[in-house]
């Protein structure tokens, strides 16, 4: 029967989020979810530095398949905006260092995916994936949930076409965004 590890990732500069499922089939079984707290941190490139390294020991430790991770939504501020983005951008260096497949699903699209509702709460999020896998009991902050949510969306988009931004490597990723490479 073929298997995968799936890494989901809820970059952040305070916290981040992640969660690991490993796909039997059809059928997914929950590994872990835990958080990686920044917020003792104020120097911002520690914070990525941390990020990195904690991504290449979950790859490490866990040999994840692929990843998916959330992708930053736009909100007012466009400092925390950038700062999400570089997050998001150092985990996904981590992974792409290691030739994993990754790809980007919104914050809309992974509730959608566990709750079909896209505008589901962070708490709702989390009471479905504590039911589908059978989850004793949730974390005090959502953000491991959000991470392995990103996970549980990328099973149930597993095969469709367009599931989100995806991304096997550095060569994938400078031949899908040409115009962002200097040369």
């Amino acid at each position: 029967m073929n298997e995968k590890i799936i890494l989901g990732i809820d970059p952040g500069t305070t916290i981040m989020g992640f969660g690991l499922i490993k796909v039997k089939g059809k059928t997914m079984e929950f590994l872990q979810l835990n958080e990686l707290q920044l917020k003792k941190y104020s120097d911002h490139y520690l914070k990525l530095k941390l990020i990195f390294e904690r991504t290449i020991e979950l790859i490490e430790t866990y040999n994840p398949d692929e990843i998916a991770i959330e992708a930053p939504f736009f909100g007012k501020n466009v400092q925390s905006m950038l700062k999400l983005g570089r997050a998001q951008g150092v985990a996904m260096a981590a992974g792409l260092s290691r030739e994993i497949p990754i790809t980007e699903y919104s914050p809309k699209k992974i509730k959608m995916a566990i709750t079909g509702n896209g505008n589901a709460s962070k708490e709702q999020v989390a009471k479905m994936l504590q039911s589908l896998l059978q989850l004793k009991e949730l974390p005090k902050n959502l953000d491991s949930t959000d991470g392995l949510a990103a996970a549980v969306c990328h099973f149930y988009n597993a095969g469709k076409v367009n599931a989100g931004k995806s991304y096997t490597g550095w060569s994938a990723f400078v031949k899908q965004n040409e115009k962002r490479v200097k040369k």
